[in-house]
């Protein structure tokens, strides 16, 4: 059965870690890109984001939105190094890479997949911790097929490895870089080497995949169940190519449903949401709340992943252990123990994506880190105290000695 799609997009998205004392001078690099604009977020237009994020998140996520108009004037008319210096103590700030019109990409011959970039964002942390989001769209995605194909590769696309030992016939290519070689060096331009992801062990060759899909109502409405398209979303979810031939087993994926006619899948690869055209609310207000607020909720969450990483790290270097302590306290205090959002479906979601994301354990083990430093310079430190203290009556001791014997002599 082939599948028929009405409406679909895939943001893929590659993780990049600035090395410490760096981060400053990147975002000076991005100012000096003329590609590159500061994303303003607004209380008026980004509404729906403002009331989403409690006030902690919300600060954390979009700086921007404490920007009045005579601000942003005169930060933009400040030098780009003093501009940098400002910015880079902000928790976080989003840019926006700046398009040619209708850029589009092409795989494979004529009867390959056709597809768009729409939307480039590079978002930074001040901790070095930044991911580079690139927005997609297929163009013929009458069959659902070519949407399971098209993610499957994409984002593999900077993998020397998958790609020179593929054993598919889908080839990439694309009017807005010459070649793969092209597209990699427009990554690299944007990460650097990344090095510094590799030794917190983050995968640098694969994008993640945050992916939404319109189907047409004719395969699942209120006669037709989603047994009908369980498979389908099973790939989709598992971001598996349309003739991968295993066998999922439904039940070990993590999926979950607020709306009607739509189920999320949640995976270490990605976020899926696969929804049928029978609600019209999944070709209207769905795909905007999906490529927004629980967008930014993913990647706030694959933030704290990467942090806690780079936190237990950081407790093993003893160059880093001073501020290791003092950065893992402030996490604890403005984002671990703080909410996100007091949204119902968008407080379901955080708390599945903690579950992938394994961040209760990671949590623990940063902790323990911390916990056993703390002990052992509390140690120190006593027995630091103890040695003066022994230091100080033996010395008073010596004092009150030779006092006695002076007064023994008179």
């Amino acid at each position: 059965m082939e599948l028929k799609t009405n409406y679909q997009y895939t943001y893929f998205i590659y993780p990049f870690v600035i090395k410490d004392g760096k981060y400053q001078k990147y975002i000076l690099k991005i100012l000096k890109d003329p590609k590159c604009q500061l994303k303003i977020f607004k209380k008026g237009q980004d509404l729906n984001i403002c009331n989403y994020f409690l006030p902690k998140a919300r600060e954390i996520l979009f700086s921007s939105f404490t920007f009045s108009s005579a601000k942003l004037k005169k930060l933009e008319d400040l030098p780009l190094e003093t501009r940098a210096a400002i910015l880079s103590k902000y928790p976080c700030n989003i840019f926006e890479y700046q398009l040619k019109q209708d850029i589009q990409g092409k795989v494979g011959n004529r009867t390959g997949i056709f597809f768009t970039i729409q939307k480039i964002e590079i978002i930074c942390f001040n901790t070095g911790i930044c991911f580079l989001a690139i927005k997609t769209n297929v163009e013929d995605a009458d069959n659902f097929a070519n949407i399971l194909d098209f993610n499957y590769k994409f984002r593999d696309i900077n993998n020397k490895f998958e790609r020179q030992n593929s054993n598919d016939n889908i080839k990439i290519q694309t009017d807005s870089f010459e070649s793969i070689e092209d597209f990699q060096e427009f990554i690299h331009n944007i990460t650097g080497s990344n090095t510094e992801a590799s030794k917190l062990d983050i995968d640098t060759e694969r994008f993640l995949a945050y992916s939404y899909a319109c189907i047409d109502q004719q395969y699942w409405n209120n006669t037709i169940g989603f047994d009908n398209v369980k498979d389908y979303f099973s790939k989709y979810a598992s971001v598996l190519p349309s003739n991968d031939t295993r066998k999922i087993d439904f039940d070990k994926i993590q999926s979950f449903s607020k709306w009607n006619y739509a189920k999320l899948g949640i995976s270490k690869l990605g976020v899926m949401l696969f929804s049928s055209n029978y609600d019209s609310n999944n070709y209207t207000k769905l795909p905007e709340e999906f490529e927004n607020q629980y967008f930014y909720l993913y990647i706030l969450n694959l933030y704290k992943k990467i942090y806690l990483k780079k936190l237990s790290a950081d407790f093993q270097n003893i160059k880093k252990i001073k501020k290791a302590r003092k950065k893992f306290i402030d996490f604890t205090k403005n984002l671990w123990i703080q909410e996100i959002t007091e949204n119902e479906i968008g407080t379901i979601l955080n708390h599945k994506l903690q579950e992938t994301f394994e961040l209760e354990k990671l949590y623990n083990e940063a902790k323990a880190k911390y916990d056993t430093l703390y002990k052992e310079l509390n140690i120190e430190k006593d027995h630091t105290v103890t040695i003066l203290i022994a230091v100080i009556l033996i010395i008073s001791l010596i004092v009150n000695i030779l006092n006695f014997i002076l007064l023994a002599k008179k």
